[in-house]
């Protein structure tokens, strides 16, 4: 009997030291990497800030002096980056005669931390910075473009369905599915995806106090498929065939749910490069004037 209840209470141990750490792995993937904004731009620029859900969030406004109400465009990092290093989308835009504003989501770069981070944090953050943006006396409200990358644009798709007020959307490298968001993180962290890609994002919604009918609705692909959720706004997908961390099947799903969504598949390597492929930019820059440049819209 000894040896019976000895091995059940070592058995016990075992379980409690196993779900200690995958706790700790849960806690660990959850916390993306902090950068320090280490580029400026090159343009004059505002430092900004604002509340969202009671953390400071910091950002750049880029505004076009001189010009009357001119359009804006909204640029998103993703997960683990922050406003320097989507530069490349903001001084272009910028060149092209767009006001700009860019932004660390919370837990990220120089805005307040914050303790369970996830993607529908990034929806939240998106929303209140749009409505900071909205209020700004020296650009049109009616003329608000966003280019979002990774979880910067699965963040602006999910705040199409809460009525986002922009007017055209472009997404660069987005991932669609909670699984690929955890073994894309959890290959950069070179832990096993199986079983930690089915376990971990049970614990994370868990720990993270999300409703379970909220996880349902982050759906980018039905969002997007839907007229009567997401299909009032423009898009235009964008993504790498030769992005090994969020691989391009990310948008063939979505395709498989919306085949006519305007789409460009680009070859440039890795997750952050789209815009070096010569066909991101002739395609971006047509987009947003087709959809907030008024002469090119009447």
């Amino acid at each position: 009997m000894d040896v019976v209840i000895a091995g059940v209470g070592a058995a016990g141990c075992l379980i409690a030291a196993g779900a200690a750490g995958l706790y700790g792995l849960t806690v660990k993937a959850q916390q993306p990497r902090l950068l320090p904004n280490t580029a400026r731009p090159t343009v004059p620029y505002e430092t900004v800030e604002w509340d969202s859900e009671g953390r400071m969030v910091r950002g750049w406004m880029l505004p076009q002096p001189g010009a009357v109400k001119p359009p804006a465009v909204l640029v998103v990092h993703g997960w683990g980056s922050n406003r320097s290093r989507v530069l490349r989308y903001a001084l272009p835009l910028h060149e092209a005669g767009y006001a700009v504003l860019m932004y660390d989501a919370r837990g990220h770069g120089d805005s307040d931390s914050y303790p369970t981070p996830s993607g529908l944090m990034f929806k939240e953050d998106f929303l209140t910075a749009l409505n900071w943006l909205r209020r700004r006396p020296d650009i049109d409200p009616g003329r608000i473009g966003v280019i979002g990358h990774s979880l910067g644009g699965f963040g602006a798709v999910l705040a199409l369905e809460e009525g986002a007020q922009i007017q055209a959307l472009v997404t660069d490298s987005m991932p669609v599915r909670f699984s690929t968001m955890i073994g894309s993180e959890l290959r950069r962290r070179r832990l096993p995806e199986f079983p930690l890609a089915y376990l971990i994002p049970y614990l994370m919604i868990r720990r993270s106090r999300i409703p379970r009918s909220a996880v349902k609705r982050a759906d980018p692909a039905a969002i997007l498929a839907d007229p009567a959720r997401g299909r009032n706004v423009p898009v235009l997908l964008i993504h790498s065939r030769k992005d090994s961390y969020v691989p391009a099947a990310e948008l063939e799903y979505v395709l498989s749910q919306a085949p006519d969504l305007p789409h460009l598949f680009v070859e440039s390597e890795g997750h952050s490069s789209s815009d070096r492929d010569p066909a991101f930019w002739p395609a971006v820059t047509a987009f947003f004037s087709a959809h907030l440049l008024p002469e090119q819209r009447k």
